[in-house]
């Protein structure tokens, strides 16, 4: 009678429980989505005027100075952008998480975007997600760890809005903190949350990716074989792509320690290389480039660039994502393999794509179902195969420092290291 009586007491209380966290996402879904979606939409827009005129580039230079005057006065200069929300997640959001870091990233990474600066917006939507998320909690007086789990769900709100991949917003802030580790006591209310966000993404009709690969390749040995090598050379890349970000950012704050000067600078560098190379391909995002790519289209040294982009423009000051630039840099790594090696381009451009994105992210899980959502399952086995072996060999490098590496790689026993 007693086990009984337990047992139903048990019940009921994660019955509470679960209805509490569905209400919580579900508000959580619908406020971060809707700020999600008007940020896509910004994003979009600003992307396609720099595009159809040309002459906001110039202005790169001004957008850097009005952004560091924006920081500055709202004194959270001294930020670590997505590596104070990982450390909130680690701490049990006993890290403060300001309303302001998601006002300050929503209006600089459009700011960045229109004027010709090379990041993306997924990136971003950690920032605004885990900020309104914390938020949240703490208007209605959640416990730290349950502010935690808010704004988790934040996060993969945001993730789902704008890039409308639920199933890998769902679980990409469950495994980007700890790696090694994925923070199941999140999983309701982050993938309620990511699909309630993608529903409400999809009613206001938001710019959508559609990213596809139709080749009917069946699965067979010399291929994987091929994916091997391909998948070994994607793990330095994602390599280069961190150490790149991280060792120029370091060079120019050494070089130009005063913010608004390193702003104008590296401005000034990204206008200069898009004049010598008489091109605007390596400007923003990068999407419609990452759509060739996966089409068959081949750029030699298009990686290379779009890493030495996105280094500056992030490393000088301005704000935005790494992770399109980092899907940018896969797709083009892949389809340059593809065309060396006389492969399938579009697939070897998927699978470079979410190779690099899993070596830079440390996230394999998260890599996989964003392979799996936008190219479909026809070539899972590839992805996976790809995925599994980027994570392994991209070592403890990552674009975030916060990042904890909980279970090695290697199985060795260096456990707790640092990305």
């Amino acid at each position: 009678m007693n086990i009984f009586k337990t047992q139903l007491s048990s019940g009921v209380g994660n019955t509470y429980r679960f209805g509490r966290w569905l209400c919580l996402s579900t508000l959580t879904g619908l406020l971060v989505g809707f700020i999600g979606v008007l940020f896509n939409f910004g994003m979009k827009y600003a992307g396609d005027f720099r595009a159809a005129y040309g002459w906001p580039l110039l202005l790169l230079p001004l957008a850097g100075v009005l952004i560091v005057f924006l920081y500055r006065f709202f004194d959270y200069e001294s930020n670590a952008g997505t590596d104070t929300v990982i450390e909130c997640i680690q701490y049990d959001a006993e890290s403060y998480v300001p309303l302001k870091m998601a006002v300050l990233i929503f209006i600089s990474s459009i700011l960045t975007v229109v004027c010709g600066g090379s990041v993306g917006r997924e990136g971003a939507a950690v920032q605004i997600g885990g900020s309104i998320g914390r938020q949240l909690g703490e208007r209605f007086r959640l416990s730290g760890e349950d502010k935690k789990i808010l704004l988790m769900s934040g996060i993969s709100a945001a993730f789902s809005a704008l890039f409308g991949t639920p199933m890998a917003a769902a679980f990409l802030p469950m495994e980007m903190a700890n790696v090694g580790i994925l923070y199941y006591p999140a999983l309701v209310p982050c993938i309620w949350s990511s699909i309630v966000a993608c529903l409400l993404a999809n009613a206001l009709h938001a710019p959508a990716e559609h990213l596809t690969v139709s080749e009917n390749i069946t699965l067979n040995l010399p291929l994987c074989l091929l994916v091997i090598v391909l998948a070994i050379l994607c793990a330095l890349v994602s390599v280069l792509f961190c150490e790149a970000l991280h060792r120029i950012e370091h060079l120019l704050k050494k070089l130009l320690p005063n913010s608004y000067l390193r702003i104008i600078a590296g401005g000034l560098i990204v206008i200069a290389l898009t004049a010598i190379l008489r091109t605007t391909d390596y400007l923003g995002p990068g999407m419609q480039m990452i759509e060739l790519f996966l089409e068959g289209h081949v750029i030699p040294f298009a990686f290379l660039l779009k890493i030495l982009f996105t280094a500056v423009t992030i490393g000088s000051g301005y704000k935005g994502g790494e992770i399109v630039p980092s899907f940018f840099t896969g797709a083009a790594f892949g389809a340059l393999f593809g065309s060396l090696t006389g492969s399938n381009i579009p697939l070897c451009a998927a699978i470079g794509m979410a190779s690099v994105f899993c070596g830079v992210t440390n996230c394999p899980v998260t890599a996989m179902l964003i392979a799996f959502e936008l190219f479909g399952f026809d070539h899972y086995a590839y992805y996976m195969i790809a995925i599994a072996i980027s994570y392994m060999l991209s070592g403890y490098y990552g674009l975030y420092r916060s990042q904890k590496i909980l279970h090695p790689k290697l199985g060795n026993s260096q456990k707790g290291a640092q990305a």
